[in-house]
């Protein structure tokens, strides 16, 4: 009996009067409750987004250099909630000038969506009230707000409508600069049934069946029953890191490991290998004829990699041959700390992003720019289960034609694909013109994915496989 006033409490709660909507609009309110998603949010780019350095840099020159044409193009992503609430219109955009209802892509912003209007640049409509749409189909009641079960935020079908309405960004010049969502409709993972068949959420959000909430009730001793998909990790991973530590050095260190386990299987050197299968062989190839190659998969990711502001971002394969004096006979991709690849002058880059283009030809540093992304250069996502379908292998192979005396001389290689979120182009480009702080230029991260880290031993091939290593990788 000793649990009855708390049980009367939880009973309660329907007639009790909710926060006001101020109040739930503030992240810090959902925190009392739900404790550990506030603390992944806390440690997210979501939280981060209006105060990103890169980002406040980019909208004050784009303002200045569209007259504020430019407007909330930014500021509708990065600080969707600031646009809502009236606090910026994009010209005047301080984000310490924010309340904290309206700083980052608040908890708020995405439980609060009535519908989806538009299918890029923050075609989210809110029904600003005191109910919190979520995932889980029957949510309990209680004393902060009311409750709905939306099929927008059901984890495993909810189609990623809402992840794609700001993921995908269309500029007002009307090129689409980000893709991600458009990417994912046409893989096998939106066109398949489950267990194949699976959402923006279900692979950046990775689910439990733990309560979604720190009630009163639990802490008191109360059983929940345990549903599929109630908790969702809170921290949506991508390349993207922080470049100040805005929720405490332990949160930044934290969001680097969780990055790399999530992007280190996103892309592997290997053979031709289906879905949930045995990682297949040959990934590495030096040939009689004089050519390496190496094959490239994104056996599991869901969209085109890399992906989102492709033309920002630089990802590369960085190939070295040595001979049997471990002396190096070829290389491709060596690009050295503060370098962009693509300044390394080198004839056999495999360079891995989307080659966007001014008016006048030249390469473009920001979206205002851009008038067409002009040569498209990524990884592509799996289409089809079918393995007699042509559009089963979607993996691309690097050739290097070394020639065959080169060739001979090869002892052993080994080829990794690295990448970062941003090119040092843009950073120095807003430092000269005086919108960024040198100190966020030289904090670049480059990341090398564990998947895509391969050695291929001269020793250990077969000489009937024409130069393939069908060994176990060292």
């Amino acid at each position: 009996m000793r649990f009855l006033p708390v049980l009367l409490a939880l009973a309660a709660c329907s007639d009790s009067p909710k926060y006001p909507i101020e109040k739930l609009e503030d992240p810090a309110t959902c925190g009392d409750c739900h404790g550990q998603h506030f603390q992944e949010w806390s440690g997210s780019m979501h939280a981060y987004a209006s105060d990103d350095p890169v980002f406040v840099a980019m909208n004050k020159r784009g303002q200045r250099e569209t007259n504020d044409q430019l407007g909330t193009f930014c500021v509708q992503c990065h600080a969707p909630m600031a646009v809502a609430r009236g606090e910026t219109d994009g010209t005047d955009y301080d984000p310490t000038q924010l309340t904290p209802q309206a700083r980052g892509i608040t908890c708020y912003f995405c439980h609060d969506v009535e519908n989806v209007a538009a299918d890029h640049d923050n075609g989210l409509v809110l029904a600003l009230d005191d109910t919190m749409r979520g995932g889980v189909a029957d949510p309990s009641d209680n004393d902060a707000h009311h409750d709905r079960f939306d099929p927008l935020m059901a984890g495993a079908t909810n189609q990623s409508k809402m992840c794609g309405s700001c993921h995908d960004v269309v500029t007002p010049a009307g090129v689409a600069l980000g893709r991600t969502y458009q990417e994912w409709q046409t893989t096998v993972f939106a066109t398949s049934s489950p267990p194949n068949g699976l959402t923006c959420s279900q692979c950046h959000m990775g689910t439990n069946v733990d309560p979604a909430t720190d009630v009163i009730g639990a802490k008191a001793g109360l059983t929940f029953q345990h549903r599929p998909y109630s908790f969702h990790e809170h921290m949506w991973l991508g390349i993207d890191q922080a470049y100040t530590p805005f929720a405490g050095t332990a949160a930044l260190a934290a969001q680097a490991m969780d990055i790399a386990r999530d992007l280190d299987p996103a892309l592997t050197i290997v053979g031709p290998t289906p879905i949930g299968k045995t990682i297949g062989e040959g990934g590495i190839c030096v040939t009689h004829e004089g050519n390496i190659t190496v094959r490239m998969d994104t056996r599991g990711t869901g969209h085109m990699w890399p992906s989102g502001a492709a033309q920002d971002r630089r990802a590369w394969l960085e190939l070295v041959a040595y001979d049997a004096s471990n002396a190096v006979v070829f290389q491709s991709g060596d690009v050295g700390p503060q370098q962009d690849p693509e300044d390394l002058g080198d004839p056999n880059l495999v360079g891995l992003w989307d080659r966007a283009v001014k008016a006048d030809g030249t390469p473009a540093h920001f979206p205002w720019e851009v008038v067409n992304p002009e040569v498209s250069n990524l990884l592509k996502a799996p289409v089809t289960l079918d393995q007699n379908s042509p559009l089963f292998d979607h993996s691309t192979t690097a050739l290097f034609a070394v020639g065959p005396s080169l060739a001979s001389t090869i002892d052993h290689i080994t080829a990794r694909v690295r990448i970062r979120p941003v090119t040092y182009a843009v950073l120095n480009d807003l430092v000269s013109s005086g919108d960024l702080d040198p100190m966020y230029a030289a904090t670049i991260p480059t990341l090398d994915l564990a998947g895509a880290d391969r050695t291929w031993t001269k020793a250990t091939v077969d000489s009937t496989t024409d130069g393939c290593d069908y060994s176990p990788y060292q």
